[in-house]
């Protein structure tokens, strides 16, 4: 597994511990990395911290993107890894435009893979695929909204 990946997996795993119980973030990143943060290097550690804190500092905003494509799926009726799967990467999506959404996505779904189910893995493609568009098509989103 390469380091990037190495490093979403711990801002995964800071993501579920911050869901299940909302430690500050702070001491969350703190804790995380006195935990498990010996095999880390600094800038991995560094990206899987940015990534985490990014997340949660952005929690609004990005659950209201996955509640506008998750149709019938209530976020906190989603299981805690799949509902932070998707967070970090809509994370990447909006504030890491140096990495291609396809990547996020790619990345996103081998995560998946390996802490989830399969029907997650489908059901994390669709609305990491539907929330891609939209935010390369802006436009095209709106109009799907307003005829809802």
């Amino acid at each position: 597994m390469g380091a990037r990946r190495k490093a979403r997996v711990c801002a995964l795993q800071m993501l579920f511990q911050y869901d299940l119980a909302r430690p500050a973030v702070d001491e969350l990143s703190g804790l995380y990395w006195e935990a498990f943060g010996d095999e880390m290097g600094d800038v991995a550690r560094e990206f899987s911290t940015n990534l985490a804190r990014g997340a949660i500092s952005h929690l609004d905003e990005i659950d209201a993107l996955i509640k506008h494509r998750a149709e019938h799926w209530r976020i906190q009726r989603m299981a805690v890894v799949d509902r932070n799967v998707l967070r970090l990467a809509i994370y990447e999506f909006l504030y890491e435009p140096d990495t291609p959404k396809t990547v996020v996505i790619n990345e996103a779904l081998e995560i998946a893979r390996r802490f989830s189910t399969f029907e997650a893995t489908q059901f994390i493609n669709g609305i990491l695929d539907a929330i891609k568009r939209d935010l390369e098509n802006p436009a095209a989103s709106s109009a799907t909204t307003n005829q809802q």
